[in-house]
């Protein structure tokens, strides 16, 4: 499903180039929970980002269901991301000023999907995570577990073939760990291709069929 073959990232700051990647290989097969660990600067949130469209490479190649996306304009990756990513990002990334379920809907908005439709299907989702009764909260008034739940359900109103989850229990306290983790599982089961990072040892961990260690911009 994901293949990544010899790919690098450089970034320029200023006058100095910043090897973010550095000959990265790896394959990662549909249904697969993957887990990208390393300290921060490492380069697994890079890489996150590179199979999550959001970024292009410098060289090498990324294959996504057989297609050759590493150089693909912004209006394809764009189709993509919304097609089939969702994203649990680390700081979860609401919109201040919209409510719990206008955040949750947002992602459907560039399908053409009716507004009845997208706020029944956001609503749905919030059920199912059991936070609907916050439904109408701006996205500031919740709590930083509520948030993190509203965010998940964000990731998946498009219902996505790839979850990506970028450090998705820094934020949170152990409780809220804990719910996130048994919510992974059950995404798992149901056949979703999850690949999360990880700068610590977590309970995350015992779900991953196979983990990557980063250091320095390459798997050691």
């Amino acid at each position: 499903m994901i293949k990544i073959e010899k790919v690098s990232k450089k970034y320029r700051s200023g006058k100095v180039w910043i090897n973010a990647l550095h000959n990265v290989s790896l394959n990662i097969k549909e249904g697969e929970f993957v887990l990208f660990k390393g300290p921060s600067g490492s380069g697994k949130s890079t890489m996150l980002n590179i199979i999550g469209c959001l970024t292009r490479v410098s060289s090498g190649v990324f294959l996504l269901d057989n297609e050759k996306v590493s150089h693909w304009p912004d209006h394809f990756l764009s189709s993509i991301r919304t097609k089939k990513i969702g994203f649990i990002f680390q700081q979860f990334n609401l919109i201040t000023g919209y409510s719990a379920l206008e955040n949750v809907a947002l992602p459907l908005l560039p399908l053409g999907i009716s507004r009845n439709i997208r706020m029944k299907k956001a609503f749905g989702l919030l059920e199912k995570l059991h936070i609907e009764t916050r439904a109408d909260f701006m996205a500031q008034e919740l709590s930083g577990g509520q948030q993190q739940l509203v965010a998940i359900a964000r990731a998946l109103i498009n219902d996505p073939k790839i979850i990506l989850a970028d450090e998705p229990i820094s934020n949170i306290d152990s409780r809220h760990a804990e719910n996130l983790i048994n919510i992974l599982t059950e995404l798992k089961k149901e056949g979703k291709t999850i690949i999360a990072t990880s700068h610590i040892q977590s309970g995350i961990d015992r779900l991953a069929d196979r983990s990557f260690n980063f250091k320095d911009g390459a798997i050691c």
